[in-house]
This record gives C-alpha cells, structure tokens and sequence, in this order.
C-alpha cells in the first residue's frame, strides 16, 4: 500500500504542481512579449498586463499550496514524503467482505 501512495505522488501529484506552475511562468513570459510588442506600436498594454498578472498570481497560488503543505507536514509531523499508510489498520476493524475470518 506505502509504495501505491509513493507512486500516486511520484507520478501524480509532484507533476502536476510542476505543470501548474510552469504554465504560470510561461503566462507571465507570454504577457511580458506582448507587452513587449505593443510598446512599438503605442497601442493598447492592458492585454499584457493582464497576462503577466494572472500569471504571477498563478505562481505565487502554487508557492504558497506548496508552504501551507509543508507547513502543515512540519507542524503535524506527518511526514509526507515517506507516508506510513500502515496507520490505517490500526484504526479500522479486521472485516472480510467474502464472509471469512
């Protein structure tokens, strides 16, 4: 069971932060170019203000899921990154669903 939830965060979880935040980035990248661009042309900036800032806000959102779960890990002493999922037997009772003992 510990190397099913070890695997779910591996593959699952971890990347899919990582996924979030760079698309964050490249927002704020992309909003940045075409503010960029339209400094030439004396046009309108709102479009790559717009951009830049909802992609900082994307940054700081996964930065600050990222401290609050590792805030809670530390506080709690929950040891996230080596989960001990043995726990639950501990806490539920002994059933068989096939009629066993």
């Amino acid at each position: 069971m510990t190397e099913l939830v070890e695997r779910f965060v591996t593959i699952l979880i971890k990347p899919t932060i990582l996924l979030v935040f760079t698309a964050g980035f490249f927002l704020f990248v992309w909003g940045l170019v075409v503010f960029l661009f339209e400094l030439d042309k004396g046009g309108d900036h709102e479009e790559g203000k717009s951009h830049m800032l909802w992609g900082v806000i994307g940054m700081l959102i996964m930065v600050s899921v990222y401290g609050i779960l590792n805030l809670l890990d530390n506080t709690f002493n929950l040891n996230s990154t080596n989960p001990d999922v043995t726990a639950i037997e501990k806490v539920l009772p002994k059933a068989s669903f096939f009629g066993g003992k």
